[in-house]
């Protein structure tokens, strides 16, 4: 797909999918912001930017850890996650956090702006995740950290059949290299091409854990990263694309829910 139509299908896509994602997914995929957070190791004072922050779990860690002498810009390619994100900000009285819209592969700021930067599951949607990277440790001052969490191995990832059902569907793959930086060594490997000198990768599996049909179906179409497909699907085909996502996560059913197993790939970079 080419780079420009590919932002586009993201940006849209999770246009759509906040509610869905907040509700279903932001409950079991926060220990993943929790441990970027705890890789980094905040200071007070510290000025922080969230990559990708969907609705911001990671962002409003990192505004509680750095007070308010410090600052946190989080940024998202859906204006409708930023927004969204904003609005949850303003509830809380968070005046520490600003959100904008922002492509990951083009950060607007300049050289040497942040000590800290976060992209917890976002690394994923870029059309050039190593631009990514390389925009990140570009923003960065130098002996500045960066934490990230990607989903690991397609085989470890017990949803991943998602993807050819639904590309069975329409014209273009939707995610081609979803799974890219979650093989061995190459999240590593990305982030030493970028410039980062120390870098240290965990990874963990740990299931998904959902109580129902409704509440997988919800979650891996409506609230992920196919939304925008889905979006056009008749009531016909969404039922066909359900018999079968279903049929691929039997092998995980546990009572009226599902256990599905999931890899994530953490990696602590620092900027020398």
């Amino acid at each position: 797909m080419e780079p420009k139509l590919h932002r586009r299908v993201q940006r849209y896509g999770w246009d759509l999918a906040v509610e869905d994602y907040d509700r279903h997914f932001l409950p079991l995929l926060r220990h993943c912001a929790e441990r970027c957070i705890e890789m980094v190791d905040l200071k007070p004072g510290e000025r922080v930017l969230d990559v990708a922050t969907g609705t911001g779990v990671a962002a409003f860690l990192a505004a509680e850890r750095v007070g308010a002498e410090g600052e946190v810009v989080a940024t998202d390619l859906s204006q409708k996650m930023v927004d969204s994100t904003q609005d949850e900000a303003n509830r809380r009285g968070i005046t520490n956090m600003r959100l904008e819209r922002v492509d990951a592969e083009e950060l607007s700021y300049p050289d040497a702006t942040f000590d800290v930067a976060l992209c917890v599951l976002g690394l994923m949607y870029p059309a050039d995740p190593q631009r990514a990277i390389e925009q990140m440790h570009r923003v960065l001052k130098a002996s500045g950290r960066v934490a990230v969490a990607v989903w690991g191995r397609r085989e470890r990832c017990g949803w991943a059949e998602i993807f050819p059902i639904t590309d069975a569907r329409v014209e273009s793959d939707v995610c081609p290299m979803f799974f890219q930086l979650g093989l061995p060594g190459a999240l590593k490997l990305a982030f030493e091409q970028a410039g980062f000198a120390e870098t240290t990768e965990v990874r963990v599996d740990r299931p998904l854990e959902f109580t129902s049909e409704r509440e997988v179906l919800s979650a891996f179409f409506a609230g992920g990263p196919v939304a925008l497909a889905y979006s056009k699907f008749s009531p016909e085909v969404r039922e066909t694309v359900h018999t079968e996502f279903l049929q691929s996560i039997t092998p995980y059913k546990n009572g009226s829910g599902f256990n599905i197993p999931g890899e994530f790939v953490f990696m602590l970079g620092r900027k020398t």
